[in-house]
């Protein structure tokens, strides 16, 4: 059973562009989503679910935030439940107090959901929202 693989991506200019504006998204959605669940902390307040962030994030990408329509909607859902993933862990004592994400030191990387993935034979895979990006290699399907 493969349960993930690396593959070398060649993008163009305005797919590498959408890249790291999925890359930047995530990182954004994430530092948002830690600042609410430490501020609601202070004031007292309990945690704070990822479906209710959600729904906040939702209202916000129709006002303020409406660059974050630019990439897939599966790269900010997932970067919330990752940071309250990681805050859940920090109160049950598994893991340290979780860090904001940086543009210099953190891993850059985004969530691409598999549903979307769609897979050619001439070493071509789909990206939600980035279009067909070719491979070194064929991905098996």
């Amino acid at each position: 059973m493969i349960l993930s693989m690396k593959v070398r991506l060649y993008p163009t200019k305005e797919q590498e562009e959408k890249l790291w504006k999925s890359v930047g998204t995530a990182r954004f959605v994430y530092n948002w989503t830690l600042a609410r669940q430490e501020e609601n902390y202070r004031t007292g307040g309990k945690f704070i679910s990822d479906g209710d962030l959600r729904k906040k994030l939702t209202q916000l990408k129709k006002t303020e935030l409406t660059w974050l329509n630019e990439v897939s909607n599966n790269v900010s859902k997932q970067a919330v439940k990752d940071a309250c993933n990681a805050y859940k862990r920090f109160f049950k004592g598994l893991s340290d107090k979780p860090k904001f994400k940086s543009k210099r030191k953190s891993k850059k990387s985004f969530y691409n959901d598999n549903v979307a993935f769609r897979v050619k034979e001439n070493n071509l895979v789909k990206i939600e929202k980035v279009g067909w990006v070719k491979t070194n290699e064929q991905v098996p399907i």
